[in-house]
């Protein structure tokens, strides 16, 4: 485990575009699918990581908040199976089952998508407004494994209220922090450990 910050790619950009499949409906997900929504929360999560094993509860209690609400939200796995084979879209269906996820969950087998949105830990989170502008790229709320601060959510649902809402984010962000993703020897991206 390598603990990795959040690249905090600039407010204002663009969400890139993707094409992925949800690895329980099999349908495919991409920016359209998302076009009529107040907002887009994009996560980059997996299934073995702690950190997000500590937090995807409150990931599943986000969806069943916010879907309602008029967001889109997407999770999206891009850790190498070669080295990680616990990660597979098997173990990811079993992931949405336990923590309850109501939003796709994609696998990006190329990690070219985690690589066009700068991606660098799980759990990486990417909020982007009716405009898909970036709005938010930051932490969950302050608790870390072992380190005994409530799993809320609170960082990210004042980001969230905020979006549904139309209303600006303040720049002052904190970056999330996770494990590094996975990415396959030799094609890690050129801001990977920086």
């Amino acid at each position: 485990m390598v603990r990795t910050e959040s690249t905090m790619l600039p407010l204002g950009t663009p969400a890139p575009a993707f094409t992925l499949e949800d690895v329980v409906s099999g349908e495919t997900v991409s920016l359209d699918t998302f076009a009529d929504k107040k907002g887009l929360l994009v996560m980059f999560i997996c299934q073995h990581c702690p950190f997000v094993k500590h937090v995807e509860d409150e990931l599943g209690r986000i969806g069943q908040d916010y879907v309602p609400q008029g967001l889109g939200i997407l999770a999206i796995s891009a850790n190498s199976i070669e080295s990680h084979p616990q990660d597979d879209p098997d173990n990811m269906r079993e992931q949405v089952k336990r923590a309850n996820f109501n939003f796709p969950y994609a696998y990006d087998a190329t990690q070219e998508v985690a690589k066009s949105y700068t991606a660098a830990c799980t759990p990486d989170f990417f909020l982007f407004d009716s405009d898909l502008k970036l709005a938010y790229r930051g932490q969950l709320d302050d608790s870390r494994p072992g380190n005994d601060r409530p799993v809320n959510g609170v960082d990210l649902r004042a980001a969230l209220d905020k979006v549904v809402a139309g209303e600006p984010l303040p720049e002052a962000q904190k970056p999330s922090i996770g494990c590094n993703i996975k990415w396959v020897p030799g094609k890690e991206p050129a801001y990977f450990g920086v």
